[in-house]
């Protein structure tokens, strides 16, 4: 279009595209599908159709959001890492939205709930509170121990553990069962052995190594419960070959290594098998990784706290001389007999050198040595 005066009227935007729009349709062809016949061009025919009046529809925003969130919780219960999950609702709003549904939150395996220290914040805090209002059970226990020993929230952090243990968690049994075996939060007279040894009761019949062996040295020394050293080795045993058990079903090597213990005994402390440690619980790495950056009391200002000499466990103390020692070296301490055995057959058997203190003893009673109570307590397995 010309003016009065010859000139040409600038063309518009829009109608300087829609020659480019035309020649792209024209280049593009609908797929087809060798075979498919008149059906299989039919969608390509509706696509280029769509694409003619206006964008591609966007399939996502079709689909139902109970589905979304079925899909949503199968990927939370195989999510390998807590990244998996947050990569997943950051995507886009409605991801972000139907991400924190309870049903998708329940479902979080126990890897996509494993914080690390280093990463801790506000908005980690607040996704470890959902996922345990939405009622699962792992995340109410880690945060549980997060905020009793890291935090020094000790009613919450109770109750929490308190709520899982009452949806059978062992690991959440177990824990309780230490607190009221030392008292923990309170002071020396706070112990509450009885109720110790009906928690570990509890979480060995659920298959917690921990509390097994818990419970079987508990039944040998009559300590809370009265004296079995038959029972107490039978619990025993069998945290023994469930840990065994463990090991070769994570280990293709130590599979058949136990293939060629088959004909034998497959007992661990009792035949001198030495295994791996066990993996630890992303809760006891937690405090692990805490309190190794903080210090045992993990608040400044107070100081003389000691940690449970295991590494996988990562519980402190919370009160001064709340853990044992060992009676021999005086070095390490334990919270519970259980880290006591387990350590001393990972390390402290080798790193535990009576030897000197029983030979000074000697030559100053003037007998010969023999080996002490002190080893004999460490012996425990």
């Amino acid at each position: 279009m010309r003016t009065r005066r010859g000139a040409c009227y600038p063309m518009p935007q829009w109608r300087a595209e829609e020659p480019e729009e035309e020649e792209g349709r024209r280049r593009k062809r609908p797929r087809r599908v060798p075979g498919g016949g008149a059906a299989a061009d039919e969608p390509a025919r509706m696509m280029a159709a769509e694409g003619v009046a206006g964008e591609m529809p966007d399939f996502f925003d079709s689909l139902p959001d109970d589905l979304v969130v079925s899909i949503l919780c199968k990927m939370s219960a195989s999510a390998a890492r807590p990244a998996d999950l947050v990569g997943v609702r950051i995507t886009c709003k409605r991801l972000n939205e139907l991400g924190s549904d309870p049903r998708a939150l329940t479902m979080a395996s126990v890897k996509s709930l494993a914080v690390r220290a280093r990463n801790w914040s506000e908005s980690a805090h607040e996704f470890l509170k959902q996922c345990a209002d939405a009622g699962n059970l792992e995340a109410c226990y880690i945060l549980g121990m997060i905020r009793f020993y890291c935090l020094h929230n000790r009613g919450s952090g109770t109750s929490l553990m308190a709520r899982a243990a009452m949806g059978s968690h062992a690991a959440a049994l177990y824990s309780l069962a230490v607190i009221q075996f030392n008292g923990s939060g309170g002071s020396k007279d706070d112990k509450d052995l009885r109720a110790g040894v009906a928690l570990c009761a509890r979480a060995a019949v659920l298959g917690h190594v921990d509390a097994l062996r818990e419970l079987g040295h508990c039944l040998q020394d009559g300590y809370g419960v009265r004296r079995n050293v038959a029972e107490g080795r039978r619990f025993l045993i069998q945290a023994n070959a469930r840990e065994l058990a463990a090991v070769l079903n994570s280990s293709p090597a130590w599979k058949r290594h136990g293939d060629a213990l088959a004909s034998g005994c497959s007992l661990l402390s009792d035949f001198g098998c030495n295994l791996p440690a066990p993996e630890a619980h992303p809760a006891n790495r937690f405090m692990a990784e805490w309190f190794a950056a903080r210090g045992a009391s993990g608040w400044p200002g107070e100081d003389g706290l000691r940690l449970c000499s295991h590494s996988g466990c990562g519980r402190p103390e919370t009160r001064r001389h709340e853990f044992r020692r060992c009676s021999v070296c005086g070095v390490v301490n334990y919270c519970s007999r259980a880290c006591q055995a387990l350590h001393w057959k990972l390390a402290h058997k080798a790193e535990c050198a009576p030897m000197d203190r029983w030979l000074d003893a000697a030559a100053a009673a003037g007998a010969p040595p023999e080996v002490g109570g002190g080893e004999m307590m460490m012996m425990l397995n």
